[in-house]
């Protein structure tokens, strides 16, 4: 197997599952848990950010408790001549769509959209659509979350991955 640079070895998982376990864990906390130095987690932390690993310490929230209990997912059709980033702007200026990817096959853009209602879904995939360079959407509703949005697992299988004696950076 060859260098794998962006892999994350046993401490840099650790720390990331004690992170996500409890996000208000002071770096002291965590050097005490993981029984290192306080700078080595300091410095893990900071390559960790500076990589992209770790790209925030906000809240999860869930869209259903604040009133949004409709998800789904909707495939746009674009009109090419117009690119994907500028449909990308209009997406991002409707707060109701939480994620945004181009895509490969018969769609070019997917997209995770919250609504209040079936009705108020309605109203969202019209503003969507709205915009003159999407040509047509295709929207499925989910009935219930299977697996909800995780990474633990990845980051446990991705520190697993390393050769012994490859550098973590």
């Amino acid at each position: 197997m060859g260098r794998l640079t962006n892999a994350l070895d046993e401490l840099d998982a650790k720390l990331i599952e004690l992170l996500a376990a409890e996000p208000r864990i002071g770096v002291l906390e965590l050097s005490r848990r993981l029984r290192v130095a306080r700078g080595t987690v300091q410095a893990r932390l900071d390559r960790l950010m500076v990589r992209g690993v770790i790209t925030g310490f906000g809240p999860e929230l869930d869209p259903s408790a604040i009133g949004y209990g409709v998800t789904a997912f909707v495939t746009l059709e674009i009109r090419q001549h117009e690119g994907h980033d500028i449909v990308g702007v209009h997406l991002a200026s409707i707060p109701e769509v939480l994620e945004a990817h181009t895509i490969t096959g018969p769609g070019d853009i997917l997209c995770r959209i919250v609504a209040r209602s079936n009705a108020d879904l309605q109203r969202v995939i019209d503003e969507i659509v709205a915009y003159q360079g999407i040509l047509r959407a295709s929207t499925l509703i989910a009935l219930a979350e299977q697996v909800r949005y995780r990474t633990i697992p990845l980051v446990r299988k991705a520190s697993r991955l390393q050769t012994p004696g490859e550098a973590a950076f």
